[in-house]
Protein backbone atom coordinates (compact mmCIF):
# COMPACT_ATOMS: atom_id res chain seq x y z
CA UNK A 1 0.00 0.00 0.00
CA UNK A 2 2.98 2.38 0.75
CA UNK A 3 4.75 1.34 -2.25
CA UNK A 4 1.35 2.21 -4.25
CA UNK A 5 0.56 5.39 -2.51
CA UNK A 6 4.17 6.44 -2.83
CA UNK A 7 3.95 5.94 -6.70
CA UNK A 8 0.59 8.16 -6.47
CA UNK A 9 2.36 11.21 -5.15
CA UNK A 10 5.41 10.68 -7.79
CA UNK A 11 3.06 10.58 -10.75
CA UNK A 12 1.30 13.67 -9.50
CA UNK A 13 3.83 16.01 -9.22
CA UNK A 14 5.67 14.91 -12.04
CA UNK A 15 2.83 15.77 -13.48
CA UNK A 16 1.97 19.43 -12.00
CA UNK A 17 5.83 19.97 -13.14
CA UNK A 18 5.21 19.37 -16.79
CA UNK A 19 1.99 20.81 -16.77
CA UNK A 20 3.62 24.57 -14.88
CA UNK A 21 6.64 24.36 -17.16
CA UNK A 22 4.16 24.25 -20.60
CA UNK A 23 2.06 26.80 -19.33
CA UNK A 24 5.35 29.37 -18.39
CA UNK A 25 7.24 28.18 -21.74
CA UNK A 26 4.02 28.49 -24.23
CA UNK A 27 2.28 31.96 -22.65
CA UNK A 28 2.35 35.00 -24.50
CA UNK A 29 4.86 37.40 -24.00
CA UNK A 30 3.42 40.21 -21.25
CA UNK A 31 1.07 37.05 -20.05
CA UNK A 32 3.55 35.09 -18.25
CA UNK A 33 4.67 37.27 -15.14
CA UNK A 34 3.51 34.23 -13.04
CA UNK A 35 5.38 36.71 -10.28
CA UNK A 36 3.11 39.42 -10.73
CA UNK A 37 6.07 41.37 -12.01
CA UNK A 38 7.23 43.76 -14.71
CA UNK A 39 9.28 41.45 -16.79
CA UNK A 40 12.20 43.58 -18.95
CA UNK A 41 13.88 42.21 -21.72
CA UNK A 42 17.46 42.84 -23.29
CA UNK A 43 19.20 41.95 -25.79
CA UNK A 44 22.97 42.90 -26.86
CA UNK A 45 26.29 41.69 -27.09
CA UNK A 46 28.78 39.97 -24.23
CA UNK A 47 30.97 38.00 -26.52
CA UNK A 48 32.72 38.62 -29.79
CA UNK A 49 34.10 41.86 -31.34
CA UNK A 50 31.16 44.12 -30.02
CA UNK A 51 31.27 42.86 -26.08
CA UNK A 52 32.14 46.31 -24.80
CA UNK A 53 29.22 47.81 -25.55
CA UNK A 54 27.18 45.17 -24.36
CA UNK A 55 28.40 44.29 -21.46
CA UNK A 56 28.29 47.89 -20.20
CA UNK A 57 24.41 48.01 -21.36
CA UNK A 58 23.58 44.61 -18.94
CA UNK A 59 25.49 46.79 -16.35
CA UNK A 60 24.06 50.03 -16.48
CA UNK A 61 20.53 48.59 -16.78
CA UNK A 62 21.03 46.12 -14.11
CA UNK A 63 21.88 49.37 -11.62
CA UNK A 64 18.95 51.13 -12.64
CA UNK A 65 16.71 47.82 -12.24
CA UNK A 66 18.72 47.46 -8.41
CA UNK A 67 17.97 51.50 -7.45
CA UNK A 68 14.08 51.17 -8.50
CA UNK A 69 13.79 47.47 -7.14
CA UNK A 70 15.38 48.81 -3.80
CA UNK A 71 12.95 51.87 -3.92
CA UNK A 72 9.45 50.03 -4.12
CA UNK A 73 9.36 49.10 -7.97
CA UNK A 74 7.67 50.83 -10.65
CA UNK A 75 4.13 51.50 -9.54
CA UNK A 76 5.17 49.50 -6.40
CA UNK A 77 5.79 46.51 -8.36
CA UNK A 78 8.97 44.99 -8.65
CA UNK A 79 10.94 44.44 -11.84
CA UNK A 80 12.68 41.11 -13.37
CA UNK A 81 15.29 41.63 -15.97
CA UNK A 82 16.61 39.10 -18.34
CA UNK A 83 19.52 39.42 -20.81
CA UNK A 84 20.56 37.57 -23.22
CA UNK A 85 23.90 37.58 -25.40
CA UNK A 86 23.44 38.52 -29.09
CA UNK A 87 27.15 38.54 -30.04
CA UNK A 88 26.07 41.50 -32.42
CA UNK A 89 24.57 39.08 -34.81
CA UNK A 90 21.14 39.51 -36.07
CA UNK A 91 20.03 35.94 -36.42
CA UNK A 92 21.44 35.55 -32.83
CA UNK A 93 19.51 38.74 -31.93
CA UNK A 94 16.29 37.20 -33.00
CA UNK A 95 16.86 33.78 -31.57
CA UNK A 96 17.29 36.00 -28.38
CA UNK A 97 14.02 37.58 -28.78
CA UNK A 98 12.44 34.11 -28.73
CA UNK A 99 13.82 33.27 -25.77
CA UNK A 100 12.65 36.78 -23.62
CA UNK A 101 9.20 35.91 -24.94
CA UNK A 102 8.93 32.32 -23.94
CA UNK A 103 9.93 33.94 -20.41
CA UNK A 104 7.52 36.49 -20.32
CA UNK A 105 9.29 39.80 -21.79
CA UNK A 106 6.75 42.01 -21.37
CA UNK A 107 8.50 44.64 -23.29
CA UNK A 108 12.14 45.29 -25.08
CA UNK A 109 15.15 47.23 -23.83
CA UNK A 110 17.22 46.69 -26.58
CA UNK A 111 18.68 45.69 -28.57
CA UNK A 112 22.37 46.87 -28.17
CA UNK A 113 23.98 47.87 -31.83
CA UNK A 114 22.58 48.49 -35.09
CA UNK A 115 22.26 45.87 -37.23
CA UNK A 116 20.72 43.16 -34.57
CA UNK A 117 18.29 45.87 -33.60
CA UNK A 118 17.13 46.57 -37.16
CA UNK A 119 16.31 42.82 -37.42
CA UNK A 120 14.12 42.02 -34.23
CA UNK A 121 11.94 45.90 -34.05
CA UNK A 122 10.03 43.72 -37.34
CA UNK A 123 9.61 41.21 -34.42
CA UNK A 124 8.67 43.32 -31.82
CA UNK A 125 6.51 45.68 -34.78
CA UNK A 126 4.96 42.44 -35.53
CA UNK A 127 4.05 41.18 -31.90
CA UNK A 128 3.04 45.23 -31.18
CA UNK A 129 5.73 45.07 -28.10
CA UNK A 130 7.32 48.20 -26.59
CA UNK A 131 10.97 48.38 -27.84
CA UNK A 132 13.33 51.20 -25.98
CA UNK A 133 16.70 50.77 -27.73
CA UNK A 134 19.72 52.25 -25.67
CA UNK A 135 22.20 52.11 -28.87
CA UNK A 136 20.88 51.44 -31.67
CA UNK A 137 21.45 54.41 -34.04
CA UNK A 138 20.73 53.75 -37.19
CA UNK A 139 17.56 54.95 -38.90
CA UNK A 140 16.22 51.54 -39.17
CA UNK A 141 16.30 50.31 -35.72
CA UNK A 142 13.04 52.61 -35.15
CA UNK A 143 11.15 52.92 -38.37
CA UNK A 144 8.11 51.78 -36.40
CA UNK A 145 5.63 53.66 -34.12
CA UNK A 146 6.64 50.59 -31.45
CA UNK A 147 9.58 51.44 -30.77
CA UNK A 148 12.15 54.32 -29.46
CA UNK A 149 15.90 55.09 -28.86
CA UNK A 150 18.07 56.79 -25.96
CA UNK A 151 21.08 57.69 -28.32
CA UNK A 152 21.32 59.78 -31.66
CA UNK A 153 20.63 58.39 -34.39
CA UNK A 154 23.13 57.86 -37.43
CA UNK A 155 21.99 60.83 -39.01
CA UNK A 156 22.06 63.45 -36.27
CA UNK A 157 25.88 61.79 -35.02
CA UNK A 158 27.00 62.61 -38.65
CA UNK A 159 25.51 66.41 -38.81
CA UNK A 160 26.22 66.95 -35.15
CA UNK A 161 29.91 65.95 -35.66
CA UNK A 162 30.57 68.35 -38.62
CA UNK A 163 28.64 70.86 -36.66
CA UNK A 164 31.03 70.61 -33.69
CA UNK A 165 34.19 70.29 -35.79
CA UNK A 166 33.14 73.46 -37.36
CA UNK A 167 32.03 75.53 -34.84
CA UNK A 168 35.41 74.61 -32.98
CA UNK A 169 38.02 74.62 -35.56
CA UNK A 170 38.96 71.39 -35.24
CA UNK A 171 39.90 71.31 -38.67
CA UNK A 172 38.95 72.67 -42.33
CA UNK A 173 40.54 69.48 -44.10
CA UNK A 174 39.13 66.42 -43.75
CA UNK A 175 39.11 62.62 -44.47
CA UNK A 176 36.56 59.89 -43.63
CA UNK A 177 37.65 56.27 -42.97
CA UNK A 178 33.97 54.36 -42.97
CA UNK A 179 32.74 50.74 -42.85
CA UNK A 180 30.54 50.54 -46.41
CA UNK A 181 29.16 47.15 -45.05
CA UNK A 182 27.89 48.10 -41.79
CA UNK A 183 24.55 50.38 -41.77
CA UNK A 184 26.04 52.46 -38.78
CA UNK A 185 29.15 53.68 -40.38
CA UNK A 186 27.64 54.19 -43.62
CA UNK A 187 24.67 56.55 -41.94
CA UNK A 188 27.01 58.60 -39.84
CA UNK A 189 29.05 58.88 -43.25
CA UNK A 190 26.75 60.14 -45.73
CA UNK A 191 25.23 62.96 -43.35
CA UNK A 192 28.83 64.06 -42.38
CA UNK A 193 29.29 64.38 -46.03
CA UNK A 194 26.16 66.30 -46.48
CA UNK A 195 26.67 68.89 -43.90
CA UNK A 196 30.51 69.11 -44.11
CA UNK A 197 30.10 72.17 -46.59
CA UNK A 198 27.39 73.96 -44.45
CA UNK A 199 30.73 73.97 -41.82
CA UNK A 200 33.23 74.97 -43.97
CA UNK A 201 34.78 71.65 -44.24
CA UNK A 202 36.12 70.02 -46.95
CA UNK A 203 36.56 66.17 -47.52
CA UNK A 204 39.53 66.16 -49.45
CA UNK A 205 39.88 61.70 -48.67
CA UNK A 206 36.47 59.33 -48.04
CA UNK A 207 37.16 55.67 -47.96
CA UNK A 208 35.88 52.74 -47.22
CA UNK A 209 36.37 49.64 -45.98
CA UNK A 210 34.12 46.30 -45.20
CA UNK A 211 33.66 43.75 -42.74
CA UNK A 212 36.20 41.56 -44.85
CA UNK A 213 38.89 43.42 -44.69
CA UNK A 214 39.22 45.39 -42.02
CA UNK A 215 42.70 44.57 -40.74
CA UNK A 216 44.46 47.05 -43.22
CA UNK A 217 44.03 50.41 -43.51
CA UNK A 218 47.33 51.37 -44.82
CA UNK A 219 45.63 52.58 -48.15
CA UNK A 220 42.72 54.57 -46.75
CA UNK A 221 45.34 56.58 -44.13
CA UNK A 222 48.14 57.13 -46.99
CA UNK A 223 45.30 59.10 -48.88
CA UNK A 224 44.17 60.84 -46.19
CA UNK A 225 47.99 62.29 -45.54
CA UNK A 226 48.52 62.30 -49.21
CA UNK A 227 45.15 65.02 -49.23
CA UNK A 228 46.78 66.94 -46.37
CA UNK A 229 43.80 65.85 -44.34
CA UNK A 230 44.14 67.78 -40.63
CA UNK A 231 41.53 65.70 -38.64
CA UNK A 232 40.20 61.97 -39.81
CA UNK A 233 36.79 61.17 -39.18
CA UNK A 234 36.33 57.55 -37.88
CA UNK A 235 32.40 56.94 -37.94
CA UNK A 236 33.24 53.30 -37.21
CA UNK A 237 33.45 50.84 -34.17
CA UNK A 238 36.44 50.73 -31.61
CA UNK A 239 38.28 47.34 -32.55
CA UNK A 240 38.70 48.71 -36.21
CA UNK A 241 39.71 52.48 -34.67
CA UNK A 242 42.34 50.30 -32.66
CA UNK A 243 44.15 49.30 -35.92
CA UNK A 244 44.01 52.56 -37.81
CA UNK A 245 45.87 54.34 -34.68
CA UNK A 246 48.30 51.89 -34.55
CA UNK A 247 49.09 51.89 -38.44
CA UNK A 248 48.94 55.66 -38.22
CA UNK A 249 51.49 56.10 -35.75
CA UNK A 250 53.48 53.22 -37.48
CA UNK A 251 53.67 55.49 -40.95
CA UNK A 252 53.86 58.72 -38.63
CA UNK A 253 50.81 60.09 -39.39
CA UNK A 254 49.46 62.22 -36.87
CA UNK A 255 45.95 64.14 -37.62
CA UNK A 256 43.34 64.72 -35.15
CA UNK A 257 41.30 61.50 -34.49
CA UNK A 258 37.65 62.51 -34.82
CA UNK A 259 34.73 59.35 -33.68
CA UNK A 260 30.95 59.17 -32.57
CA UNK A 261 29.27 56.22 -29.93
CA UNK A 262 31.26 53.80 -31.57
CA UNK A 263 34.65 54.57 -30.18
CA UNK A 264 33.68 54.08 -26.59
CA UNK A 265 35.57 51.12 -25.89
CA UNK A 266 38.50 51.74 -27.65
CA UNK A 267 40.24 52.29 -24.24
CA UNK A 268 39.51 48.78 -23.25
CA UNK A 269 40.21 46.91 -26.50
CA UNK A 270 42.79 44.16 -25.33
CA UNK A 271 46.34 44.49 -26.04
CA UNK A 272 45.62 48.06 -26.89
CA UNK A 273 48.48 50.45 -26.24
CA UNK A 274 45.95 53.09 -25.22
CA UNK A 275 48.32 55.90 -25.49
CA UNK A 276 48.20 56.26 -29.10
CA UNK A 277 44.48 57.23 -27.96
CA UNK A 278 45.58 60.41 -27.03
CA UNK A 279 43.87 63.48 -28.43
CA UNK A 280 40.99 61.30 -29.85
CA UNK A 281 37.34 63.13 -29.37
CA UNK A 282 34.11 61.41 -29.81
CA UNK A 283 30.69 62.64 -30.31
CA UNK A 284 29.09 61.57 -27.08
CA UNK A 285 25.80 62.21 -24.90
CA UNK A 286 27.75 61.18 -21.48
CA UNK A 287 31.58 61.97 -19.99
CA UNK A 288 32.08 60.12 -16.73
CA UNK A 289 33.82 62.99 -15.22
CA UNK A 290 30.75 65.82 -15.31
CA UNK A 291 30.45 67.20 -12.06
CA UNK A 292 26.80 67.62 -12.00
CA UNK A 293 25.32 65.18 -9.13
CA UNK A 294 23.44 62.93 -11.36
CA UNK A 295 26.26 62.08 -13.37
CA UNK A 296 28.90 61.87 -10.31
CA UNK A 297 26.07 59.58 -8.20
CA UNK A 298 25.77 57.59 -11.21
CA UNK A 299 29.22 56.77 -11.58
CA UNK A 300 29.88 56.50 -7.84
CA UNK A 301 27.47 53.75 -7.42
CA UNK A 302 28.56 52.06 -11.34
CA UNK A 303 32.19 52.33 -9.74
CA UNK A 304 30.85 50.55 -6.69
CA UNK A 305 28.99 47.82 -8.14
CA UNK A 306 31.24 46.73 -11.13
CA UNK A 307 34.83 48.23 -10.07
CA UNK A 308 35.13 50.58 -13.21
CA UNK A 309 34.38 53.97 -14.73
CA UNK A 310 30.80 53.35 -17.16
CA UNK A 311 31.35 54.30 -20.82
CA UNK A 312 28.28 56.33 -22.30
CA UNK A 313 26.70 52.98 -23.36
CA UNK A 314 25.91 51.59 -19.75
CA UNK A 315 24.43 55.95 -19.42
CA UNK A 316 22.06 55.01 -22.28
CA UNK A 317 21.10 51.73 -20.46
CA UNK A 318 21.18 53.18 -17.48
CA UNK A 319 18.40 56.25 -18.74
CA UNK A 320 16.72 54.02 -20.76
CA UNK A 321 15.50 51.85 -17.85
CA UNK A 322 14.26 55.03 -16.37
CA UNK A 323 12.45 56.03 -19.22
CA UNK A 324 10.88 52.79 -19.10
CA UNK A 325 9.34 53.73 -15.79
CA UNK A 326 8.52 57.21 -15.92
CA UNK A 327 6.15 56.29 -19.64
CA UNK A 328 4.65 52.77 -17.33
CA UNK A 329 3.41 55.38 -14.49
CA UNK A 330 2.80 58.45 -16.82
CA UNK A 331 0.13 55.91 -18.19
CA UNK A 332 -0.91 54.29 -15.24
CA UNK A 333 -0.33 50.79 -16.53
CA UNK A 334 -0.29 47.33 -14.71
CA UNK A 335 1.73 44.34 -15.17
CA UNK A 336 -1.82 42.60 -16.08
CA UNK A 337 -2.27 43.66 -19.04
CA UNK A 338 -1.32 42.26 -22.32
CA UNK A 339 1.85 42.56 -24.06
CA UNK A 340 0.52 44.65 -26.78
CA UNK A 341 -2.00 46.95 -24.89
CA UNK A 342 1.44 47.94 -22.74
CA UNK A 343 2.74 48.86 -26.10
CA UNK A 344 -0.16 51.29 -27.35
CA UNK A 345 -0.12 53.16 -23.38
CA UNK A 346 3.65 53.14 -23.29
CA UNK A 347 4.29 54.46 -26.94
CA UNK A 348 1.60 57.31 -26.08
CA UNK A 349 3.09 58.23 -22.37
CA UNK A 350 6.83 58.19 -24.27
CA UNK A 351 5.52 61.41 -25.88
CA UNK A 352 4.41 63.24 -22.80
CA UNK A 353 7.04 62.03 -19.94
CA UNK A 354 10.09 64.57 -19.53
CA UNK A 355 13.53 62.45 -17.83
CA UNK A 356 16.52 64.14 -16.78
CA UNK A 357 18.74 61.65 -16.76
CA UNK A 358 22.36 61.32 -17.09
CA UNK A 359 23.01 61.50 -20.72
CA UNK A 360 20.63 64.69 -20.75
CA UNK A 361 18.71 66.98 -18.71
CA UNK A 362 15.10 67.35 -19.42
CA UNK A 363 14.62 64.54 -22.47
CA UNK A 364 11.88 64.58 -24.15
CA UNK A 365 10.87 61.59 -26.99
CA UNK A 366 9.21 62.46 -30.58
CA UNK A 367 6.29 60.14 -31.98
CA UNK A 368 8.96 58.86 -34.03
CA UNK A 369 11.07 57.89 -31.39
CA UNK A 370 13.91 60.13 -31.43
CA UNK A 371 15.23 61.39 -28.28
CA UNK A 372 15.55 65.51 -27.80
CA UNK A 373 19.01 66.42 -26.26
CA UNK A 374 21.87 68.02 -26.31
CA UNK A 375 24.85 66.57 -27.78
CA UNK A 376 28.49 66.50 -26.21
CA UNK A 377 31.94 65.67 -26.59
CA UNK A 378 34.66 64.21 -25.01
CA UNK A 379 38.45 64.07 -25.38
CA UNK A 380 40.85 61.05 -24.28
CA UNK A 381 43.52 62.37 -22.20
CA UNK A 382 46.11 60.84 -19.95
CA UNK A 383 44.16 57.40 -20.92
CA UNK A 384 40.72 58.34 -19.89
CA UNK A 385 37.43 60.63 -21.49
CA UNK A 386 37.91 64.10 -20.58
CA UNK A 387 34.74 66.15 -21.03
CA UNK A 388 34.81 69.41 -23.29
Amino acid sequence: MKKWMSLLVATAVATMMVTGCGNSASAPAGEAAASGNWKIGSIGPVTGAAAVYGQAVKNGAQLAVDEINAAGGIAGVQIDYNYQDDEHDAEKAVNAYNTLKDWGMQMLMGTVTSSPCVAVVEKTHEDNMFQLTPSGSSVDSIKYDNAFRVCFSDPNQGAASAQYIGENKLATKIAVIYNSSDVYSSGIYQKFAENAPSQGLEVVSAEAFTADNATDFSVQLQKAKDAGAELVFLPIYYTEASIILKQANTMGYAPIFFGCDGLDGLLAVEDFDTSLAEGVMLLTPFAADAKDEKTQAFVKAFNEKYKETPNQFAADAYDAIYAMKAALEKAGATPDKSTSELCDLMKKAMTEITVDGVTGAGMTWSADGEPNKAPKAVKIVNGEYAAM
